[in-house]
């Protein structure tokens, strides 16, 4: 098994000097070298043949002993130091201090036809930023950050990817609800990969020190490896970098819109500086329409991190990076400039995304109005997002009253049949747009922006349970099934379904903690 190493990431940035692994504040430093914890008895759940095709492997090698140990963190693969991120973060919108990796480790990074790509394991043990926690992770997290990080590239939206799923042959002790009732699970390890899995809170840690030395050398970092375009480090390139930044996360944001996708812990620290979306924890899909949704028990008050929410909350973390980088630009104006064309730049992408979900290219006012109106009749109805916008390019125009009826089969409402007047009224207007546009072409457009299969949290419970009884094969179906989310696949149609009824009330399906 050989790999092209190349760590850019520890040539170029502050070690820090204490080698002994303890939980400790860690200062004037962007990493601390931490070795994995080693597992029990490591056995290959699945692997990503993609992921590991972007690495330099074959299929073949993840066959290998070796493959086994290094991912797994049994064994260290030769002239490499993994290592743990120092960082911080504002958690709930309070400010927490030093973060860090407390249960991910970089393992190295890899240089692949020329992309530059990081290795982590997440769930190999302890680390100096672990805090109270033990840095291990269950089999079911695991499942659920394996499956959805691929599951998003595949639906076009920017995302850290998994390499491999292995059991670790260990048991970890984990209360699902934070209610008083822990359990041993079965423990397990995810290998994701990423350009980089530098955050916001790397950048927030160093300036809330006033270690500026350091900030400079992480941002002088970050823009030669990874924005290279925007040239030497300058006040004006430190102004770009935060210009593409934002644009990075605004697209991010409005990707997870148009698929119904709730991250659920949109803390600062799980912010990623390259505009993908990382740490896949209480995470969920829109079933029934409801903006105010969030998956995350944790939030369930307050619902910071609802769906609705999402692109407010993306602007909020923009803020505070912009305070983490006023000391390298030395002066709010510019920095403000920039925050002034989040909303003007979110609301056009916004805008443009709903249209595409339409079939529609261009906005006038009646569409400005239909497009609210349509909102509302989701969220009264009780429409399944996913189902319905997949529908939609079906709509015949000289049909709208059996269209409207079929509708009845995709909504969560008790009683569909005292919605449909108004859901007619909207298809009326609706017919009216696409009248000069051909229906091919509509659906053709349509089916490419609204997935027919997303990665819903009963699926994701049925892949848990069958793996915890030994049983990878539902995983296995569910990973070939999220890699083509918008083509027809007419033999999985038992996928394209609502949320079971079963699902509704059960823990894992329509609630998370930040330990699932």
């Amino acid at each position: 098994m050989k790999l092209n190493i190349s760590n850019t990431f520890c040539e170029n940035l502050t070690a820090d000097p204490i080698l002994k692994n303890f939980v400790r504040q860690v200062e004037n430093a962007c990493y601390s070298f931490v070795m994995p914890t080693k597992t029990e008895k490591p056995e290959v759940i699945h692997f990503s043949e993609e992921t590991l095709e972007n690495i330099g492997l074959q299929p073949s090698d993840a066959a290998s002993i070796e493959f086994l140990n290094i991912f797994s963190g049994n064994a260290i693969y030769p002239d490499t130091k993994p290592f743990a991120m120092c960082y911080g973060g504002h958690q709930f919108g309070t400010w927490a201090g030093q973060l860090g990796d407390g249960r991910a480790i970089n393992l190295f990074e890899i240089n692949h036809k020329n992309q530059q790509l990081a290795v982590q394991l997440k769930g190999a043990g302890e680390t100096p930023y672990s805090r109270s926690a033990d840095g291990l992770a269950v089999l079911r997290s695991s499942v659920r950050e394996y499956l959805c990080s691929e599951a998003m590239h595949h639906l076009g939206v920017p995302t850290t990817r998994a390499l491999s799923l292995m059991l670790t042959g260990d048991y970890v002790t984990r209360d699902v609800l934070y209610n008083g009732n822990p359990a041993d699970e079965k423990g397990a390890v995810v290998c994701r990969v990423a350009p980089s899995f530098i955050r916001f809170g790397n950048f927030q840690i160093l300036a809330a020190r006033n270690d500026f030395e350091n900030l400079k050398k992480l941002t002088d970092y970050t823009i030669g490896n990874f924005f290279p375009h925007l040239g030497k480090p300058s006040k004006e390139t430190y102004l770009n970098f935060f210009e593409e930044v934002c644009s990075k996360t605004i697209e991010m944001v409005v990707h997870w819109e148009r698929i119904g996708f709730v991250h659920g812990v949109m803390n600062t620290d799980n912010m990623s500086i390259l505009g993908l979306t990382i740490d896949y924890g209480p995470y969920g899909w829109l079933e029934k329409y409801e903006p105010s949704w969030t998956p995350n028990t944790t939030d369930y008050q307050h619902k910071r991190y609802r769906y609705e929410n999402q692109s407010d909350i993306a602007f909020w973390n923009i803020l505070q990076l912009a305070n983490a980088l006023y000391a390298l630009v030395g002066e709010a104006k510019p920095l403000e400039t920039i925050l002034d064309n989040f909303e003007p730049e979110y609301y056009k992408k916004h805008t443009a995304m709903m249209l595409s979900k339409l079939g529609l290219t261009k906005l006038d006012k009646n569409l400005n109005h239909l497009i609210q109106l349509l909102k509302t009749n989701l969220q009264e109805s009780e429409m399944d997002m996913t189902l319905f916008y997949r529908k939609l390019s079906d709509f015949d125009v000289n049909n709208i009253d059996g269209f409207v009826k079929s509708l009845a089969k995709y909504s969560y409402a008790p009683d569909f049949v005292k919605h449909e007047i108004v859901w007619k009224k909207w298809f009326i207007a609706y017919a009216i747009e696409i009248t000069a546009i051909d229906n091919i072409d509509r659906k053709k457009e349509m089916d490419l922006v609204n997935p027919k299969y997303i990665f819903r949290n009963y699926m994701a419970h049925l892949a848990i349970e069958a793996a915890d009884n030994k049983d990878f094969s539902v995983i296995a179906e569910l990973f070939e099934l999220l890699k083509k989310p918008y083509d027809e696949q007419l033999e999985q149609e038992k996928w394209f379904v609502k949320q079971p009824e079963w699902a509704k009330q059960k823990v894992g399906c329509s609630a998370l903690s930040c330990s699932s």
